[in-house]
């Protein structure tokens, strides 16, 4: 990504679009695809006012402003708010995927990292003395386990969970707490809005889809949480309940349990003649049994996987989210 285009976009300049293939952006707006995890991406405008709310509110949190490291693609919401925050601070630096190459500025500095990268850069004490050295890391895309957590900041790194969506321009609630002007409602059954200055203009193109997601003046989730200690917990999604022999089985609860043990996992489920729905781990090495064995402290009997399907590589998308559209086929061509 050319930095010089984002600058010229905030100082005014024509509209962004950053998605694949050929289109137009908006004026004032830049257009992002979504990470298309869980299907087809879709495009999102996100006004320049809107980018500019959520890198200030940033600041707010922080309390400083810092020179931005940029490890994510910037075709995506999370790098291209690295960008935006850069570009409003002391300025972006631009480092590889692997987090090997890091060179922290004079004065302070940031950087937005997925939970794999933090967890691969854990095992080299290189690149994790290299992440120490950073007043902020912020870890997006997926849960951060508690386990994870706990190894990075016993190495000094200073992680900060974020939750977001391209939809709210990435990143709006840190350590459970919303940024400054980001309203956070939980509805029926825990059912996460997000409104404020950072909420998303709409889907290009898609004005039924802007509808249903766009209401009252906030971001319609699928996600579901609670508030404990006066910050928001982030449960899982609506669709991550399951009925597996008659019982309800929370798959991000057993999410959690398999990313202490091991975040280069996935959780899926999928019908089965005999228990109706089973829990599917996709992993990169072990077997059934032994899965199983090593969750049974933690998760009840029902929660436990019944099919184990072993890969070279977890598919991620290039935002760096589990692709549970590859991962889907991984488990329909395993079964053939």
């Amino acid at each position: 990504m050319d930095v010089d285009r984002v600058q010229a976009f905030l100082d005014g300049g024509p509209g962004l679009w950053l998605a694949d293939g050929d289109g137009v952006a908006p004026d004032g707006c830049a257009v992002v695809a979504t990470s298309g995890s869980t299907g087809s991406a879709k495009l999102v405008i996100l006004s320049r006012s809107a980018l500019v709310a959520a890198a200030e509110a940033a600041v707010q949190r922080l309390g400083y402003r810092a020179t931005w490291h940029l490890a994510l693609s910037p075709r995506y919401v999370a790098g291209l708010m690295v960008l935006v925050r850069g570009l409003l601070g002391a300025g972006v630096r631009e480092a590889s995927a692997s987090l090997g190459d890091l060179d922290p500025a004079p004065g302070r500095n940031c950087l937005s990292i997925v939970a794999t990268q933090l967890y691969r850069a854990l095992d080299d004490p290189e690149t994790a003395s290299r992440l120490a050295a950073f007043d902020a890391v912020l870890v997006g895309g997926a849960a951060l386990g508690a386990e994870l957590r706990a190894r990075a900041e016993a190495a000094g790194i200073p992680v900060i969970e974020t939750y977001g969506m391209s939809e709210t321009c990435g990143g709006v609630v840190w350590d459970g707490v919303p940024l400054p002007g980001v309203d956070i409602r939980l509805g029926e059954h825990g059912r996460v809005a997000i409104a404020g200055p950072t909420v998303f203009a709409g889907y290009l193109g898609r004005p039924e889809l802007t509808a249903a997601t766009l209401v009252d003046g906030a971001v319609l989730t699928a996600d579901r949480a609670h508030v404990a200690d006066g910050r928001i917990a982030i449960d899982g999604r609506f669709d991550d309940v399951v009925i597996s022999g008659g019982v309800n089985v929370d798959l991000a609860v057993v999410r959690a349990a398999v990313a202490a043990l091991d975040p280069e996992t996935a959780v899926l489920s999928e019908p089965d003649a005999e228990w109706g729905v089973i829990v599917v781990l996709v992993a990169t090495g072990g077997t059934l049994a032994g899965w199983r064995d090593r969750l049974r402290g933690s998760l009840p009997s029902p929660f436990l996987p019944r099919r184990l399907v072993l890969v070279d590589r977890l598919p991620r998308t290039q935002g760096g989210k589990p692709d549970r559209v590859k991962l889907r086929h991984l488990l329909d061509s395993s079964a053939t």
